[in-house]
């Protein structure tokens, strides 16, 4: 009977997971229909107002050319007007002479007209009627309009999978046209977070992030915090006028250690927000009261200190069962996600003015009056500023005074199966200690603070400088044995 129930389940699981997966093609085939008409419109806009302003500009050239040639044809009448008009006077003064001469002055008057301006005026016109020189010829033009057509759309590319990279919190990507294409003219490449491998799906945690005018076939992002479990990209070209087609999504596992911190774990006089932890004097006063009302009566008064304590925003319950808060002088916060496996790093930035400060990994059995490296159950780097600075390494209420200047920032590599706990300065990749030991159970990233602050960076892959000292100081570092 349990075999049946079991292979009902899975058999209804994998139903829902195919319908989850059918309704999600659904959605995205629906969503391109709908983009299929939007952009069918813009296109047939855009054609049609292309066409609008070539007829403008022919129609503006027929217009100007028109406008020549009715101002040559003017000037061409108005200079054979003007011949004209000019030969009258001297064939008036000719007819004059000839009517008024006698016969007896026959020989001075033929030397008279001979001599006459009118015999010596040039009778060619200065204008033709010729408009040949105002012609057109459209033949090219012509040609050149019937070859027009769409523009050629880039070719789509392809990310090349096994050439991106995803190391130190930096993602290079990678991509090639099917054939090399002079006109493209850049890239626009798109990225999102997203917790899933398989194809998009309708309604996406996270929107897409555009990188535009890429020159190069590869990108490289940098400064990401990895907190989803994958990125998706896709690439497309694009010359002067019109843009490609998107590439095929490619997805890239973005692996990292995310954790936030517990604030139902942390001591009362800790003030927990999300990855940043501030001490607060008054935290303990609230406790005290709350003690002493509890000790006159098992119900408190309406505005009395108890129910102000509880209802108090400050007042963060505990988000796992069974972790009690840490109290008398363990100012603790723990993390939220336990290392059971695998390499794991993350930074923690805080205040070098700071009373005291610690950061390290402690086991889930803790005790809450336990101070960080101070027992069996903890590790920790302490920097102490009482009377005076010192930097030590703590382990089993044994320490080491660590000979390095002290960071404003520290990063912490786990090596669970190694037994490897490093501390380093976070901005120059410097070893500070390592302890070697070997985990027999889940670890969970431990600090501790008093009369100071601190903030923690999570979702960051272990570097490569961190991975090359580790192979480097393998077997030569500090261990547990070490600490006096």
């Amino acid at each position: 009977m349990y075999v049946v129930k079991e292979s009902l389940r899975k058999i209804t699981t994998t139903l829902a997971l195919k319908n989850e997966e059918i309704t999600n093609f659904i959605c995205c085939q629906k969503q391109s229909l709908e983009n299929l008409e939007v952009n069918s419109s813009r296109v047939q806009e855009d054609l049609e107002t292309e066409f609008s302003s070539l007829h403008s500009v022919l129609d503006d050239i027929k217009d100007s050319m028109v406008t020549r040639i009715k101002q040559e044809r003017a000037s061409r009448t108005y200079e054979l007007q003007v011949s004209s008009f000019s030969v009258c006077p001297y064939l008036l003064h000719f007819l004059f002479l000839s009517l008024s001469a006698s016969l007896q002055a026959a020989k001075d008057i033929k030397d008279s007209v001979t001599m006459a301006p009118a015999f010596r005026l040039s009778l060619k016109a200065k204008a033709t009627d010729s408009m040949s020189h105002m012609m057109v010829d459209f033949t090219q033009e012509r040609e050149m309009l019937q070859a027009i057509k769409f523009l050629p759309v880039p070719a789509t590319p392809e990310i090349l999978v096994s050439e991106c990279q995803v190391c130190d919190n930096t993602v290079t990507v990678q991509w090639a046209l099917p054939e090399t294409d002079s006109k493209i003219d850049h890239y626009d490449l798109e990225h999102r977070r997203t917790n899933h491998e398989g194809p998009p799906r309708a309604r996406e945690d996270y929107p897409w992030m555009v990188v535009e005018g890429i020159c190069e076939t590869e990108y490289t992002l940098t400064g990401l915090r990895f907190d989803t479990h994958y990125m998706t990209f896709r690439v497309k070209a694009c010359n002067k006028a019109v843009a490609g087609e998107f590439s095929e999504l490619v997805t890239l596992e973005t692996h990292a250690f995310l954790f936030k911190l517990d604030a139902g774990s942390a001591h009362q006089n800790l003030k927990v927000e999300d990855l940043s932890v501030e001490w607060d004097s008054c935290g303990g006063k609230v406790v005290q009261d709350i003690r002493k009302d509890k000790n006159r009566t098992n119900q408190s008064p309406m505005h009395s200190p108890a129910r102000t304590a509880m209802n108090s925003p400050k007042r963060v319950p505990s988000a796992r069962v069974g972790r009690d808060r840490f109290t008398a002088e363990s100012y603790t916060v723990l993390g939220d996600t336990f290392i059971d496996a695998g390499q794991q790093y993350w930074e923690v930035r805080f205040d070098k003015e700071s009373k005291a400060f610690a950061v390290g990994l402690a086991l889930r059995n803790l005790g809450r009056f336990d101070q960080l490296g101070k027992s069996n159950a903890s590790w920790c780097i302490h920097l102490n500023n009482w009377l005076q600075q010192s930097l030590t390494a703590k382990h089993n209420n044994k320490a080491r005074t660590l000979d390095c200047p002290i960071p404003d920032r520290i990063g912490v590599y786990c090596n669970y199966e190694e037994g490897a706990l490093s501390f380093y300065n976070a901005r120059t990749k410097t070893l500070m200690h390592t302890f070697r030991t070997k985990f027999t159970q889940p670890v969970i990233p431990a600090f501790s603070v008093w009369n100071g602050c601190f903030s923690v960076q999570t979702g960051l892959q272990v570097p490569s400088a961190v991975q090359s000292s580790q192979r480097k100081n393998s077997g030569t570092s500090s261990s547990n044995t070490s600490l006096t």
